[in-house]
């Protein structure tokens, strides 16, 4: 059903992820050089599994934060079936809808809203071959991912992106029905095969004219949502929040928040928002995928220069006797175990693609 296939190629937003990386590999091995360690990056963030390098458990990650701005999260052990898992929803206070997702996850993938027990019980017969974790639905309107950084003995760090990101949605006309809209829409159309599955009770329905249908609420630019460059909102207030939140996260000095939220101005305050993951060295400053505000040129540079914010962590916790590097045997071997892990998963959400 996907259609549009040769603008989103020639729409360098929409390109596979590589297309970011491989031409920065030389830069990477001249940093793993000049830091005599190919596992420089492994000292950056001592209290995180990894540094965050993409295996890392979202549930003990997210236990890092301050109460106040965590959500209600439970972990469900592979195997676990819904006789398990509700008395464990029970007992932390989640209510339906919930959020559930593979508690080692990237790009979006079986992040999926349930809206009851039935949905639950079919989630959990197909993925329950992996360890996931569940969170209650933070029904704030708006979502953003912030970067931070703080070099080790500074006591102030600095933010490096702000995206603001916008979930896919259409306007009704009051004469097509939503796949139509889907379909006419030059940005939903690019993903027109998962949004269908998910919207699949809906899509002959015809939504009033000038009425918005939200098509995703999961936040993550696979799955439609549009990354809005939002730096302009860098300011010191907004880094004074993030001082404060990184003295209370232990052992993170690099990477990126997920932050929901009512409004920007109590986000920066520290109010009515949570934090819905914390990321490591592996997380994106994703202001860069707003092509409007920037180039594929711009995004290489940006990517390069917070490489060199994780050299230049690293080297210093290395010599603070912050953090440790670890060998290339090692780092050979956790690439092994992530690339057979994605493999797992993307199998897992090709063969079923959301059918809620």
């Amino acid at each position: 059903m996907e259609i549009g296939k040769s603008k989103k190629t020639a729409n360098w937003e929409f390109w596979p992820s590589f297309m970011f990386y491989i031409p920065l590999l030389p830069y990477a091995i001249y940093l793993a050089i000049k830091a005599r360690s190919f596992g420089f990056f492994s000292a950056v963030n001592p209290g995180i599994e990894g540094s965050g390098n993409g295996l890392e458990s979202k549930y003990r990650t997210i236990q890092l934060l301050p109460s106040n701005f965590c959500p209600k999260t439970i972990y469900v052990e592979k195997g676990e079936n819904i006789q398990d898992i509700l008395p464990k929803i029970n007992k932390n206070k989640i209510e339906f809808p919930l959020i559930i997702k593979p508690d080692i996850g990237f790009r979006g993938l079986l992040v999926t809203k349930i809206k009851d027990e039935i949905e639950l019980s079919v989630y959990l017969k197909k993925y329950n071959s992996i360890n996931l974790i569940i969170q209650e639905f933070v029904d704030y309107q708006y979502e953003c991912g912030i970067f931070y950084h703080r070099i080790p003995g500074e006591k102030t760090g600095k933010i490096t992106s702000v995206t603001l990101k916008k979930y896919l949605m259409v306007i009704g006309d009051g004469n097509s029905t939503l796949l139509e809209l889907i379909m006419n829409n030059e940005r939903a159309k690019h993903y027109s095969e998962y949004i269908s599955e998910i919207n699949k009770n809906k899509l002959q329905m015809i939504p009033k004219n000038k009425t918005e249908v939200v098509l995703n609420i999961i936040g993550n630019h696979s799955k439609g949502t549009q990354f809005i460059n939002g730096n302009h909102l860098i300011n010191s207030e907004l880094e004074h929040f993030l001082d404060n939140l990184n003295a209370e996260i232990e052992g993170w000095y690099y990477g990126r928040i997920d932050v929901k939220y009512n409004n920007f101005e109590e986000l920066v305050k520290g109010e009515n928002l949570k934090i819905i993951e914390i990321n490591g060295v592996i997380s994106e400053p994703t202001h860069i995928y707003d092509p409007l505000k920037g180039s594929y040129f711009t995004a290489l540079k940006s990517i390069k220069n917070h490489w060199k914010l994780i050299y230049i962590i690293g080297v210093k916790n290395k010599k603070l006797n912050k953090g440790s590097y670890t060998n290339l045997s090692y780092l050979i071997t956790i690439y092994f175990k992530y690339k057979k892990y994605l493999k797992k998963v993307s199998e897992l959400n090709t063969n079923s693609i959301n059918s809620f």
